[in-house]
C-alpha cells in the first residue's frame, strides 16, 4: 500500500476513533452558576407547582413586551397602578375580558400584570386569574390552580388568584401586594 494512502487511512481511523469518544460535556460559562428563576420564585412549593409555572412562564414570555400583549387582545390603553400606601403595590393590570369565564387555564390568565419603572416603561411582573361569580357563584367551591384555592373579591364579584410569575415577591408566590412595586 502506498505510504500517502496509508497515512490518510490511518488519519481517518484516528478521527473516527476519537470522535467517538463519549465526553462529559462542559457547562457553559455564562450558565454554570446560573440561578434557575422558577425554582427561586417557588422556592418552598413542590415540584407540581414548578412545573405550572414554568408553563406560565412560557404561555407569557412574549408579553414582556407590552405591544405583543396588545396585539393578543389586551387592552390598549393604560390602567390606573394599584397600589397600598402599606402593603406595596400590585401594577396595572391588564384585563382580556374575552377570556372572563369560568374556565381557569393556567396558558391564558385573564390578567397581565405590570410594574411601572423609572424609566416610564412598565415590566411584566405577575399575572391574575379571575373567574366572576355569575359562572361561579361566591358560595360554590373555589376554583384552583397551582394547588392554590382562589379567593373571593366581594368588590369586583369574582374570585382570583394572583401569581407573581416575574417577579420575586417577598410577601409569598401568590401574594395580592407586592412590597417592591411602587406606582409613583
Amino acid at each position: 500500500m502506498p505510504a500517502n494512502r496509508v497515512r490518510v487511512l490511518l488519519t481517518t481511523c484516528i478521527l473516527v476513533v476519537g470522535c467517538s469518544r463519549s465526553a462529559t460535556p462542559t457547562p457553559s460559562p455564562s450558565l454554570a452558576g446560573a440561578p434557575d428563576p422558577v425554582a427561586d420564585l417557588a422556592s418552598g412549593f413542590d415540584a407540581s407547582v414548578r412545573r405550572d409555572l414554568t408553563a406560565l412562564r412560557n404561555a407569557t414570555n412574549a408579553f414582556h413586551d407590552l405591544a405583543v400583549a396588545q396585539a393578543a387582545g389586551y387592552p390598549t390603553t393604560t390602567p390606573a397602578c394599584v397600589a397600598d400606601s402599606t402593603l406595596g403595590g400590585m401594577g396595572r393590570h391588564y384585563f382580556d375580558r374575552k377570556i372572563y369565564d369560568d374556565s381557569v387555564d393556567i396558558s391564558h390568565p385573564e390578567m397581565l400584570i405590570y410594574a411601572p419603572m423609572p424609566d416610564g416603561k412598565q415590566k411584566l411582573v405577575a399575572v391574575e386569574y379571575v373567574v366572576p361569580f355569575r359562572l361561579r357563584p361566591s358560595t360554590a367551591t373555589p376554583p384552583r390552580l397551582f394547588g392554590q384555592n382562589f379567593k373571593p373579591h366581594e368588590q369586583y364579584q369574582y374570585w382570583y388568584l394572583h401569581v407573581w410569575a416575574w417577579e420575586k415577591n417577598s410577601a409569598g408566590l401568590f401574594a395580592d401586594w407586592n412590597p417592591a412595586v411602587k406606582c409613583g
